[in-house]
């Protein structure tokens, strides 16, 4: 007799269960994570305010908030109750905390809570002793910030002010209540200070709700917040007129790395880089371009270049060179013989070879410093090159430095190759503008009454002194000093060097526009393709050169130039109206001109993708999330158990036997089929119709006969 019992689960029944548990994965997987959002996540994003501490709703008044403490210390001081220390202080701080009106609006609206950090430092002070020793109170309540500061507070109409102008600017959010913003005033102060005249600056004070919230990140559910509390900093790039562009500053509280961040990412200004005693001379002043004015700046404190400075670089780099050295006194020594510094913060601009240094000591502001490099951004003798052709009046496309209705002007250009020949003249030619100038040593040039002309015209500002690279700017040098006779010599001028010898050589350039012409405007027809293939090219001035070929004396060369000028100014010489070779620039652009906005494009992308990531890590925070998983487990769960419990279709397998003799399947009618289908063609069908019948013939052979 068989055993009645249970019976062990066969492999069907496991692999069933395995199927089941397969087809309930991803349900079971929301609910997983629904319950870990729920139990872990959760409390970690959303800690037991200092209202559940006190036993009271949340946003309750400063008068709820003492009176429930009131009512828990009178169980502590009656002795029906007492605390644990941990206990304590928590009560005790959030006591404090709640009752301070500042704090209080600070954490409700944003929740900024910069003194959390007490708590543990109590607690591991008092570990372990009675509540009454602990000292009393825990947080400072004293105002940390006065408010007749001047801080530049602005309001909602001041901001709206502040969009319309197209400058970038710089805003603070802080607290009057706050510390950290009280030791942060210093450096706020320091920043204003450099950023005047590059950026706006202004600070929101979180009692003005509507402009501070405006500024706040926002969190998933709405509610604004500061990241990494006060005070925080953000920036509006230029032209930037709303919050969808606005970039806020995540570093270190500090004056270099606000301001290196503000100069880089929202100015896109270039870095000047720090050289030491050992590596100014083989890295900045070697490889400098001889037609640049040196500008180094000494500071003691080791900051990186102010906003102002930078913008300065970005406006002169085609006149100036700029470079830092950080002031130490054991080389102090060694600066003031070589550039005359005493002491930090200085500047210094080294201009012509065997010039004495420029040196300013004390610091500058934004104003002070532009008048400076205005001043300063040529050499003694300046350079005659394309950017400063129009501004020396050395162009017959411009006009003189006297003014737009000077007719006649004068240009006198030393030219040759760099080297100590040319260096040697330009010290001469520095010294013939010293004795023309009123500035200079007059009284030689007063003993000689020829020098009068070439005097009444520098300073008239009609004569320009400049010198010119014969090598760079070889196509001009040869326009300028080709003739018939020293055709053959103007290559010891212009041009690559052949040989060692170079000669410099001085030429006056005598420019005369005709402004009645030019008034009259008259259009004419071109009478020949000369004429048309001229076009607008021919200069409006015209130009008349004329070349030394004297002694390197200066007295010589000023009587020369004094003979030109008044030939030029009393008599008719002859001039001609030709296109003139321009000058090339002697300098590529650099990376801050030629890709200015390819620089502040990756700097936003990558402003972009920082954003997300910040977002997509708010989000995880979201209380919202694990009601979310949760029913979406609950969805996927219930779809995929209607979708098990339809009933299954029957299979054939199971459908009831069918009779298989030959009776009960469907007769086929059979094909007549020839002896080879091969020859069958294709319109001939293989099946007979129903009433064929085979016509006998007449007429066949077999009967003829």
């Amino acid at each position: 007799m068989p055993r009645v019992g249970s019976e062990t689960p066969g492999p069907s029944s496991s692999s069933s269960m395995a199927s089941t548990i397969k087809a309930y994965s991803v349900p079971l997987i929301l609910f997983v994570a629904a319950m870990f959002y729920q139990l872990f996540v959760i409390p970690k994003s959303f800690p037991v305010s200092h209202y559940d501490v006190l036993g009271i709703k949340r946003y309750s008044s400063i008068a709820d908030a003492k009176e429930a403490y009131e009512k828990i210390s009178s169980k502590w001081y009656s002795g029906n109750e007492v605390p644990s220390t941990d206990d304590f202080i928590k009560i005790q701080y959030a006591y404090e905390f709640l009752t301070n009106p500042s704090w209080k609006s600070n954490y409700d609206i944003f929740g900024i809570d910069e003194h959390i950090h007490v708590i543990d430092r109590v607690k591991g002070k008092y570990g372990g002793e009675s509540f009454s020793k602990i000292k009393l109170p825990l947080l400072d309540a004293t105002v940390s910030v006065p408010e007749d500061v001047s801080l530049n507070v602005i309001t909602y109409k001041d901001f709206e002010s502040i969009l319309k102008d197209t400058r970038p600017s710089l805003i603070q959010l802080f607290s009057f209540g706050s510390k950290r913003c009280a030791q942060f005033l210093a450096v706020w102060k320091r920043i204003v200070f450099l950023l005047d005249g590059v950026a706006n600056t202004g600070s929101v004070e979180l009692g003005d709700l509507q402009l501070a919230a405006y500024f706040a990140d926002k969190k998933p559910t709405g509610q604004p917040f500061f990241r990494n509390g006060l005070p925080s900093l953000v920036a509006f790039p230029p032209d930037c007129k709303t919050a969808d562009c606005v970039i806020r500053f995540d570093g270190e509280l500090s004056v270099d790395a606000v301001t290196d961040w503000f100069s880089t990412t929202i100015l896109g200004l270039p870095r000047i880089l720090y050289y030491s005693r050992d590596t100014l001379v083989p890295k900045f002043l070697s490889k400098s371009s001889p037609h640049k004015v040196r500008v180094i700046f000494f500071s003691k404190t080791g900051e990186r270049a102010a906003p102002f400075v930078r913008q300065a670089a970005q406006s002169y780099w085609a006149y100036a060179s700029f470079a830092f050295v950080l002031w130490q006194e054991e080389d102090s020594s060694f600066w003031w013989n070589g550039l005359g510094v005493e002491s930090a913060p200085a500047i210094v601009f080294l201009k012509d070879p065997g010039l004495k240094p420029v040196v300013y000591h004390g610091s500058v502001n934004s104003s002070r410093f532009s008048t400076i490099m205005e001043q300063n951004k040529q050499q003694e003798l300046p350079q005659l090159r394309s950017v400063t052709s129009m501004e020396l009046g050395c162009d017959a496309h411009g006009y003189s430095r006297a003014g737009v209705d000077t007719t006649t002007w004068y240009c006198a250009v030393l030219a040759g190759r760099l080297g100590p020949e040319l260096d040697k003249m330009r010290e001469t030619m520095r010294r013939v503008q010293e004795l023309l100038s009123n500035d200079g040593d007059l009284k030689e040039a007063d003993k000689v009454e020829s020098f009068s002309p070439a005097a009444v015209a520098l300073n008239s500002r009609r004569l320009t002194f400049a010198w010119l690279d014969g090598e760079a700017q070889k196509k001009y040098c040869y326009f300028c000093l080709h003739s018939g006779n020293s055709s053959e010599s103007i290559y010891d001028t212009c041009g690559p060097r052949r040989d060692m010898a170079d000669v410099p050589r001085l030429f006056i350039v005598r420019y005369k526009r005709n402004f009645t012409e030019e008034n009259l405007k008259v259009e004419t027809k071109p009478k020949g393709i000369w004429d048309t293939m001229k076009g607008d090219d021919v200069a409006p001035a015209s130009q008349l050169v004329a070349r030394y070929n004297g002694s390197d004396e200066s007295i010589q060369i000023i009587e020369w130039i004094s003979k030109i000028i008044k030939d030029g100014d009393s008599r008719e010489l002859p001039s001609f109206r030709t296109k003139t070779p321009e000058l090339v620039p002697e300098d590529a652009d650099p990376i801050w001109v030629r890709g200015a906005q390819k620089v502040l494009s990756k700097i936003t992308i990558k402003q972009r993708i920082h954003g997300i990531i910040r977002g997509i890590y708010d989000r995880l925070g979201d209380p919202r999330n694990g009601p979310y998983l949760l029913l979406g487990a609950l969805m996927s769960f219930g779809a995929i158990w209607l979708r098990r419990s339809r009933p299954t279709p029957p299979s054939q397998s199971n459908q009831p036997s069918q009779p298989t003799n030959d009776e009960s399947r469907p007769k086929r009618r059979g094909r007549a089929r020839a002896a080879s289908n091969k020859d069958k063609p294709p319109s001939v069908t293989d099946v007979d119709p129903k009433d064929a019948f085979q016509m006998p013939f007449s007429d066949s052979d077999s009967n003829s006969e």
